[in-house]
């Protein structure tokens, strides 16, 4: 049948894959501006946390709007200096092989968050709807709540939707902090938080290039708060008759036929569902590709061409060896993943808008997911690492600016001469 057919255009497969990533960044994002429209509605108040954002320079509304500027930079370079550090520090733990501490790090942080964090943010709801709870129940609830999540996010067994969850509500909570910041630090930390993802991502001595590229040569995963979307699957009559898994696969080794032979039996009985999970530990690099139960069949479902067993031929493996991703944006198990950063600052720039008017929080959103499927498409196109925050940050920045100048100031003139179009 016609609807069963794969689809043979790249975009209709990288829909599919937008779609899968952009729900839970708008779900973050929408959690955001309802926490920051319940329990914060007013942006020129002053910063009532006190953060390494904050350390240079604490903005009053007394000062001048160049003060705040100059002390908004001041802020950004020092939180960016530390973020760069501890970058490098996550690198060098990562060359010596401890993986082990960092998880456990990774691990204490989210129960940080979700219980500490999260307590706090429970308790102001709970406050401004006079809810009825006593302390007891209150702390073995959250308790619970913070054990489970760690769990879920370092656990494999945990059912993917409950990981996700996690995640999500993990990346809101720390984008509502954030957006107590003071409104210039705010905007001057998104821009220069972009700037320094360009940077990390892109330059030859990036910490996070180099942190990619040690996880590459080593087939191992990075150990960090990454969201990772299901991958895309596609099956037709062909495709199912033939075992054929439509997948995502890092880069093959030189003798990865000989593996995928070894396992064609054991690998059978599982025709028909998502992917090989047994697998993917002798797949490394990061390109993109179709594998084909009991042979070495590999392709690139983005990129939308086919290789049979007939056309397979020796010199397509070595040029599969040269297209490389070398960055964040494909994982082992064949899905588009994002940094639980990229999470944090998109939910804290319409967090911030929010604090203004909703118009400029539809302009914001527009914006972000404008940038992130601009950011995708080209992660599929040119199959090289691209940082997630710079396009769509920018977009959203600009687009706050545009709409609080312009499209207010436009709207408001319409309104109050009762023009309607």
């Amino acid at each position: 049948m016609a609807q069963n057919q794969r689809p043979t255009s790249i975009l209709d497969s990288l829909g599919e894959e937008i779609i899968r990533i952009l729900t839970p960044v708008s779900i973050c994002m929408f959690s955001v501006v309802i926490l920051v429209s319940i329990l914060n509605t007013d942006s020129s108040s002053s910063s009532s946390v006190s953060s390494i954002a904050t350390i240079a320079y604490s903005e009053t509304s007394s000062d001048s709007s160049w003060d705040k500027f100059v002390g908004a930079l001041l802020n950004s370079l020092v939180f960016v200096a530390v973020v760069t550090v501890v970058t490098f520090i996550l690198v060098l733990l990562f060359y010596l092989r401890c993986t082990k501490f960092l998880k456990l790090y990774m691990a204490f942080s989210s129960f940080v968050v979700l219980g500490f964090m999260g307590g706090e943010i429970v308790l102001l709801l709970i406050e401004k709807f006079n809810v009825p709870i006593d302390s007891v129940t209150f702390l073995v609830v959250l308790y619970n709540f913070a054990v489970v999540g760690v769990l879920a996010v370092f656990m494999s067994k945990v059912a993917i939707l409950v990981t996700q969850s996690y995640l999500v509500v993990i990346g809101m909570l720390v984008a509502y902090w954030f957006t107590l910041l003071p409104e210039w630090t705010t905007w001057v930390l998104l821009v220069a938080l972009a700037l320094y993802d360009l940077a990390a991502v892109l330059l030859p001595v990036g910490p996070l290039r180099l942190l990619v590229e040690l996880a590459v040569s080593r087939d191992e995963d990075i150990p960090a708060l990454v969201y990772e979307a299901r991958p895309v699957t596609h099956h037709d009559s062909d495709s199912t008759s033939n075992g054929v898994i439509q997948r995502r696969v890092w880069r093959e080794r030189r003798n990865v036929s000989h593996d995928l032979a070894d396992n064609m039996n054991s690998s059978v009985s599982n025709s028909n569902s998502v992917g090989i999970d047994h697998n993917d530990t002798r797949l490394a690099g990061a390109e993109e590709g179709q594998v084909v139960e009991g042979n070495a069949e590999l392709s690139a479902p983005l990129l939308d061409h086919r290789m049979t067993n007939n056309q397979h031929r020796p010199e397509d493996d070595a040029s599969s060896e040269s297209v490389l991703l070398e960055g964040i944006g494909l994982g082992s198990t064949g899905a588009i993943k994002l940094g639980l950063g990229d999470f944090i600052f998109y939910s804290v720039l319409v967090g911030r808008a929010a604090m203004y008017d909703f118009m400029t929080v539809y302009a914001c959103y527009l914006a972000i997911i404008a940038g992130l499927g601009i950011t995708l498409m080209l992660l599929a196109l040119y199959q090289k690492a691209l940082p997630a925050l710079p396009v769509s940050i920018m977009l959203g920045v600009l687009f706050y600016i545009l709409t609080r100048l312009l499209l207010e100031v436009f709207v408001v003139q319409c309104s109050v001469n009762l023009v309607m179009f």
